[in-house]
C-alpha cells in the first residue's frame, strides 16, 4: 500500500474519537516512523495560555499507537497503550506541534517507541517514551 493510501486511512478512522476532537492529523509515514501534526490553539491551553501536557501526551500517545498498528503486518491486533512518559522541555502558545514516532523495539506483543513533539522550527517541545501492547482481537 501506498504511503498516502495509508496516511488517508488513518485519518480516516480519527473520526469520532479524541484524535478528531484534539484535531490531529498523520502526516507522514515511512517504514519506520509516523508523523502527526496537532495545532496549537486555545482549546489546548492551559490556564496561562500554553500547550497542556496532557494534550501533548495524548498527541503522543495518539501517533505511538497508530504507527504500532499501520507498521505491523498482521491487521488484527488491538494495540493499547501501557505505559507513557513525556518530558516537556518548551513551551508553545499557538501554530502546530509536530511528533514523529520511530520504533526503539518492534516485539511480536510489545513495542516501545520514542516520540519527539518540536514545533515549526523543529525545536523540542517534548521527548515522549511509549510503551504499547499488541494483541489478537
Amino acid at each position: 500500500m501506498d504511503k498516502n493510501k495509508i496516511l488517508e486511512m488513518s485519518n480516516a478512522i480519527c473520526k469520532d474519537t479524541l484524535m478528531e476532537t484534539l484535531e490531529i492529523d498523520f502526516i507522514d509515514v515511512g517504514e519506520d516512523f509516523l508523523i502527526a501534526r496537532m495545532p496549537v490553539t486555545k482549546k489546548v491551553h492551559q490556564p496561562d495560555g500554553v500547550l497542556h501536557g496532557g494534550a501533548t501526551a495524548a498527541l503522543a500517545e495518539s501517533v505511538g499507537s497508530a504507527a504500532v498498528f499501520i507498521l505491523n503486518s498482521d491487521p488484527n491486533i488491538s494495540v493499547r497503550g501501557i505505559e507513557i512518559t513525556a518530558n516537556h522541555v518548551k513551551s508553545v502558545s499557538s501554530g502546530y506541534v509536530y511528533a514523529n514516532a520511530k520504533v526503539i523495539h518492534k516485539g511480536r506483543t510489545i513495542q516501545l517507541w520514542e516520540i519527539k513533539v518540536t514545533d515549526e522550527e523543529q525545536q523540542l517541545i517534548s521527548f515522549c517514551k511509549l510503551t504499547t501492547y499488541s494483541r489478537p482481537q
